[in-house]
């Protein structure tokens, strides 16, 4: 089995504009997402794909190998399959957010472990909350799964609704790292948005509403994307005081 990571990455935020080139620790965040994914040794080999030249120019002089995408593709997902039409079709690729920079060997390589499962077609990360607070957090996405550890739906909202408080209900954070076999890949990006997709804003919501499983991996790893500014100190006191894994 081939296996690849493809980092997306843009210059365009919202909230964050040129956040993969923002400095942390002395380095951009993007290369920590590179240079954890490359010291993990489980790739084939690791790419960054982005539509901005300045991104490009950057990620060479790290090292990476870097794919340029169009510019009107409307998700990083869209840029992962774009990278993925030059891979080998029994391939497994996986799409690892350019704003982790604590992403950990040991989750990405939980994740791939599943794939020796064939009926897998899409798998992706979840860990426990470590606040009350964080479960009522929309911007923390939550997901509950079926007997087979697939997921049955993911929400902003806190799910299940604990209708009888029992206190040892624990809740399911979902971590934005997919994987993806070749095939499952292709038919996610050629599927039309969903309705659900369209009201939580979460796009894996479109693989449920068409069918297609995605295989839960429960994984220590706790992460810390990046969306804001403040979301950067956070990471960088955290690389200060020692704790990134």
């Amino acid at each position: 089995m081939n296996c690849y990571a493809v980092i997306p990455a843009r210059y365009a935020s919202s909230r964050f504009p040129g956040k993969p080139l923002a400095m942390l620790a002395g380095k951009p965040i993007l290369q920590h997402v590179w240079e954890r994914v490359q010291q993990s040794k489980l790739f084939d080999e690791v790419f960054i794909a982005t539509d901005d030249m300045k991104i490009s120019a950057v990620a060479q002089d790290f090292g990476a190998i870097v794919m340029l995408t169009d510019s009107d593709l409307p998700s990083g997902t869209d840029r992962v399959a774009a990278v993925a039409e030059f891979l080998e079709p029994d391939s497994v690729i996986l799409n690892v957010q350019g704003d982790e920079p604590l992403i950990s060997a040991k989750a990405l390589s939980a994740l791939l472990q599943v794939f020796e499962d064939e009926e897998v077609l899409i798998a992706s990360l979840m860990t426990g909350f470590s606040s009350e607070d964080d479960i009522h957090n929309p911007n923390m996405v939550k997901v509950v799964l079926d007997a087979s550890g697939n997921a049955l739906y993911f929400s902003r909202s806190p799910i299940p609704y604990n209708r009888d408080r029992i206190k040892s209900l624990k809740y399911l954070r979902h971590i934005g790292v997919y994987g993806f076999r070749y095939a499952a890949l292709m038919r996610f990006v050629s599927l039309p948005p969903g309705k659900l997709e369209g009201l939580e804003q979460l796009e894996q919501l479109r693989a449920l509403e068409h069918g297609i499983p995605i295989r839960m991996v429960y994984s220590d790893y706790q992460g810390i994307g990046i969306d804001t500014p403040e979301d950067l100190e956070r990471v960088s006191k955290t690389i200060q005081e020692g704790t990134m894994k």
